[in-house]
């Protein structure tokens, strides 16, 4: 039995409001919530800093940028895992669920290799070993324009911890990448293509999307059901698109770009999710909706750090800001996404909880990290 870590004197990010009190945590749960300044011998002076659950990533694609810090640069598995992992620990990011792309094209020039499976088996040994600071889920993120996405899925069952599986479709000149412009500038910029190369790229996925498409999406829907994770779609665009994601039984809807597609979403019952580096930018890289724009309407439900970790606990702050509630500017980064994936033992200060607490506090409107506890531990 360890004893317990009582944290005193914070402002408490509860649900639906803040208030000053304690939180006392013991054997990685929270047991026990009092209201007041009071600091009581042998408690934590939190000093008045906010103490917040720890954050939630649905999808993230830093795991990959460290696997391949350059195009064509490989770096060690492991050693990537467990500076992706400090590093998510060191934002306040809690639990993550990490993105990993299934779905592979076969020609050596294709910059779409395989891994997931042979990533996913080293994060779950390491995860094994008590050798990671927080919590880790995979997220597979089923590209439908590939070749071996069904054979890709096969690969993974239910000792994998698969909780999200999105729908991904980079076909050009729709979602996403509706103005060819964007695209071109993003693949030349990352890939060093040149104008032949950038076409041969283009008619390669709209005849991979021809060929394999529509029973690529059927088949990611099959293995979602059958690893009971959550389905997500991806950058729906138009209302038509997020009635077929509907259709499919998506609950959670990353990135849509457009009003009218989060407008949608809503009318079926799916959750908004946009990028927090947008929020910050004032804008999408891609030339789609402002996050900051479906937030003002009350159509974003959920923030995730996309590429940018450090973001997440920022936009939350910043969103606090635009609706005045700092309580649900936090919830998007806490209980909103615990809720979207089914996630009920965590994302929220209430005495049963996982004891997954972050403490930070506000210098000129910008949150300052000091201290992030997993599961009681302290991580970072």
């Amino acid at each position: 039995m360890t004893e317990p870590l009582i944290l005193a004197n914070a402002t408490l990010a509860l649900p639906g409001e803040t208030r000053t009190g304690s939180i006392t945590l013991k054997e990685g749960e929270i047991t026990d919530i009092a209201d007041g300044a009071s600091v009581p011998r042998g408690a934590v002076d939190i000093e008045g800093d906010y103490l917040c659950p720890g954050l939630i990533e649905l999808h993230t694609d830093n795991l990959e940028r460290h696997i391949q810090p350059r195009p064509k640069v490989d770096w060690p598995h492991a050693a990537a895992i467990i500076a992706h992992d400090t590093e998510l620990a060191g934002t306040g990011i809690t639990t993550v669920f990490d993105a990993m792309r299934v779905g592979s094209i076969k020609a050596k020039e294709a910059r779409y290799g395989q891994y997931a499976r042979s990533l996913a088996t080293e994060l779950l040994e390491l995860r094994d070993q008590d050798a990671l600071k927080i919590s880790h889920f995979l997220h597979l993120r089923a590209e439908v324009c590939s070749e071996t996405l069904v054979q890709e899925l096969d690969e993974f069952g239910d000792a994998d911890r698969v909780g999200l599986v999105s729908l991904m479709d980079h076909t050009p000149g729709q979602r996403q990448f509706r103005d060819i412009s964007k695209l071109e500038a993003y693949v030349k910029g990352k890939h060093g293509l040149d104008d032949e190369g950038f076409k041969v790229h283009v008619a390669g996925l709209k005849k991979m999307r021809d060929t394999y498409g529509d029973l690529h999406e059927v088949e990611a829907v099959k293995a979602a059901r059958r690893f009971g994770a959550v389905l997500a779609s991806h950058d729906d665009t138009t209302a038509e698109q997020v009635a077929v994601s509907a259709k499919h039984g998506i609950h959670l809807a990353e990135f849509p770009t457009t009003v009218e597609a989060a407008r949608a979403c809503h009318t079926h019952g799916i959750k908004v999710m946009m990028g927090a580096p947008n929020l910050i930018r004032g804008g999408s890289h891609s030339g789609n909706v402002a996050a900051k724009e479906l937030a003002e309407l009350e159509l974003l439900d959920v923030l995730s750090s996309d590429y940018v970790p450090a973001a997440l606990l920022l936009a939350a702050v910043q969103l606090g800001d635009i609706w005045g509630d700092m309580a649900r500017g936090l919830a998007t980064v806490t209980s909103a996404p615990a809720t979207a994936v089914n996630l009920t033992d965590r994302g929220s200060l209430e005495v049963g909880k996982r004891a997954d607490i972050i403490r930070f506090r506000l210098r000129a409107g910008v949150p300052a990290l000091t201290s992030v506890w997993s599961r009681g531990k302290r991580v970072a």
